[in-house]
């Protein structure tokens, strides 16, 4: 696993006109494999978790210099992943000009056509009931289960009461739980 120098150095840096970009390509390498996957658990397709990641480090990089750090950069990043998400599923809704149903049957269609797709594998029942879930549960649970995420920072990517989020939470796992017992 390679070192990475810590976030303060590295927002150091990239107000430095030298340091600049050699520090965004840094925090790019850094977190490009989390926010890959945090991002791709919500829009499923490989192609399109690639493409909000680009817009997202779009907006990171025009915005990285307004950094007032009153949070972590991790969680920054984090929040700006999910509002990318969510922007890329209410445009995909717009688009096809069907209801949210209809987008998540579409991810759900997209899981199953993954050329690994095996629905009697507990991994492929686990992901086929997350797809079921309300899109903020399915945030919620994803940040929870994958990321590890504690609730406190959370509280602070999606700027929800943590009471809100356990619960939330706790609606999920249940809902999920249900399926694969009975799906």
């Amino acid at each position: 696993m390679p070192v990475h120098p810590d976030d303060k150095e590295l927002l150091h840096r990239f107000k430095n006109a030298d340091t600049k970009e050699s520090a965004f390509t840094a925090i790019l390498k850094k977190y490009q494999e989390k926010l890959y996957w945090h991002i791709r658990r919500m829009v499923i397709d490989h192609d399109d978790a690639n493409d909000v990641l680009q817009n997202m480090f779009i907006k990171v990089w025009k915005g990285l210099e307004n950094f007032r750090e009153d949070s972590q950069l991790y969680t920054w990043l984090y929040r700006i992943a999910t509002n990318e998400c969510l922007t890329f599923l209410e445009q995909q809704k717009k688009r096809s000009s069907v209801s949210l149903s209809g987008i998540e049957n579409g991810l759900e269609n997209k899981l199953k056509a993954d050329t690994n797709f095996d629905a009697n594998r507990l991994e492929w029942k686990l992901q086929l009931g997350i797809q079921q879930l309300p899109e903020k549960q399915r945030i919620v649970f994803n940040l929870r289960y994958y990321d590890e995420m504690p609730y406190e920072e959370m509280s602070r990517v999606l700027e929800t009461s943590e009471g809100a989020l356990k619960a939330s939470y706790h609606h999920a796992a249940k809902k999920i739980e249900e399926f694969i017992l009975n799906g």
